[in-house]
């Protein structure tokens, strides 16, 4: 029986359970059996793995990645060409992009790679078309636009989402607040701190010893579910935040395009007559949360042309050496920080000092 049947199955069965106390524990196994042929598609086990696509993987360059995703024909080459200034190949037929198209775009002092890769088709988590590799490479974005053409959006960006949350990608959430440690001895602790509407030790235990887990700490610290648990056990999830563009707006009436506005990580815009680009990138700067550090060269004004661009949450004064170059950090004595995140200006400040956007810093050596 192939891999694809067994899914077929499970999927199968847990459409005919009904959902209730009753049967919480049954559908918890069949969801955690559900995530583990998933996980096996999409790594195949064993052999030499066959070669992947031709031009697929792209360096990463710049300080972020951004990844389009769509159905074939929702305009992401044109959107991408409109852009970047780079051109890739457009066409009024499906699948005229086959591998990954690079691009890369400089705002607000940032280098931002774009992605354009080819169009996804339903059943690409279970290796149809160039799916695969396709999702593959938007594990790596920071960010992932979903193109759609606002004729047909809601019924493609269900299925998109289905098959990027097949592939073990979540969109616009956070990591659930569960502890899960694993241990040698000791069956399985479990301890919830606040109520659980689904889960209790029973389904857990269950969804554990599907993966052969007989002994670890669960600390459920929020009301979770089943999925939750599976994600945290599983490990292998990237959280990715998501905006989905509407393409094509020239097609609709100005009262269409209200609605629209009011969609939460929306943007509507016209590809091909470069309608409403300011306020996307203004979005994508948003959901990026890049953080940029101008430096400042002894005696002399700061560089404001060139920041140095930093990832949230990576803003410490080391980071920020690292980034430069990694002997750096050996050579600190202290920094000098003017901006938002110190009390006066200048502020000598240590290695863990961490910085806020547009700080200006000047390093001094031992």
């Amino acid at each position: 029986m192939s891999l694809l049947a067994k899914i077929a199955d499970i999927e199968n069965e847990m459409a005919r359970t009904q959902k209730n106390k009753a049967t919480a524990h049954h559908l918890g196994l069949l969801k955690a059996k559900l995530a583990k042929l998933r996980r096996e598609l999409i790594t195949p086990k064993g052999g030499s793995g066959g070669g992947t696509g031709e031009g697929f993987d792209v360096a990463k360059t710049g300080d972020a990645r951004i990844g389009f995703v769509g159905f074939p024909s929702v305009g992401k080459s044109t959107l991408l060409s409109n852009l970047a200034g780079v051109y890739s190949e457009v066409a009024a037929y499906e699948f005229t992009t086959l591998t990954t198209v690079p691009g890369v775009i400089r705002y607000k002092g940032a280098k931002i790679q774009l992605l354009d890769l080819p169009g996804i088709i339903e059943g690409a988590k279970d290796g149809k078309g160039r799916g695969r590799q396709v999702i593959a490479v938007a594990r790596t974005c920071n960010l992932i636009l979903i193109v759609l053409d606002v004729l047909k959006p809601l019924g493609h960006k269900k299925l998109i989402e289905h098959e990027l949350e097949g592939f073990g990608i979540r969109l616009n959430k956070q990591p659930p607040n569960i502890g899960f440690k694993k241990k040698d001895k000791g069956g399985i602790n479990f301890t919830a701190t606040c109520a659980q509407s689904e889960l209790d030790a029973e389904t857990v235990k269950s969804i554990l010893s599907e993966y052969k887990i007989h002994n670890a700490d669960i600390t459920l610290r929020s009301d979770s579910t089943a999925d939750d648990l599976i994600d945290v056990v599983e490990g292998n999830r990237v959280y990715i935040p998501c905006i989905y563009v509407l393409n094509k707006i020239d097609q609709i009436s100005i009262e269409e395009l209200d609605v629209i506005y009011k969609i939460p990580h929306c943007v509507p815009i016209s590809a091909h007559h470069r309608w409403n680009f300011d306020d996307l990138l203004e979005k994508i700067w948003d959901y990026l949360h890049l953080v940029r550090i101008y430096t400042k060269p002894k005696g002399q004004l700061p560089d404001y042309t060139a920041p140095v661009v930093l990832p949230d949450g990576k803003t410490a004064v080391e980071d920020f050496c690292l980034k430069i170059h990694k002997n750096l950090i050996k050579e600190l004595k202290y920094a000098l920080v003017w901006g938002s995140s110190v009390k006066h200006n200048p502020q000598k400040v240590g290695k863990d000092h961490v910085l806020e956007d547009e700080d200006v810093i000047q390093l001094v050596k031992k």
